[in-house]
């Protein structure tokens, strides 16, 4: 029996990306951020959240869109929560939390703009198709420093 997945989907542009609500912690609207010298250009910086210093993933930048181009600034932060890191990646929008049967998600074969390793999967319903994103890879850099 295929159990059907949840997911946070979210919009970067005209897309429709998802991130499998397991690893979601909070989304927040915005933050002050600081810039840390050296970072890489994806990298927008840290932000106080709570007492906790998490770096700040721009996600236009780290999947090589691009980027907004109004002046509003952050619309929404997604906080997550992966092996013993927390890690913030903005976002312009936050649509919904939906279920997705295994049968409907799709391994796509050819890929181009986006690195195909931070893809997991394609996510059909209905007409909509969502970008489900593999966290772990498109995390990395945070992750294995945070290891360091």
């Amino acid at each position: 029996m295929n159990e059907e997945m949840q997911f946070v989907a979210f919009t970067l542009g005209n897309e429709e990306y998802a991130v499998d609500i397991l690893s979601v912690q909070e989304i927040i609207r915005s933050a002050d951020i600081t810039r840390v010298p050296k970072a890489p250009d994806y990298v927008r910086g840290v932000s106080n959240l709570r007492g906790n210093i998490i770096p700040i993933i721009d996600s236009h930048l780290r999947l090589n869109l691009p980027s907004k181009n109004d002046s509003s600034g952050i619309n929404r932060i997604i906080v997550f929560r992966l092996e013993d890191s927390t890690i913030g990646m903005t976002v312009d929008s936050v649509t919904e939390v939906l279920s997705l049967d295994p049968e409907n998600i799709e391994v796509p074969q050819v890929m181009s703009n986006i690195d195909k390793h931070f893809i997991k999967g394609i996510g059909k319903i209905d007409e909509r198709l969502l970008i489900i994103l593999d966290l772990q890879n498109l995390l990395e850099i945070c992750l294995y420093q945070k290891k360091e």
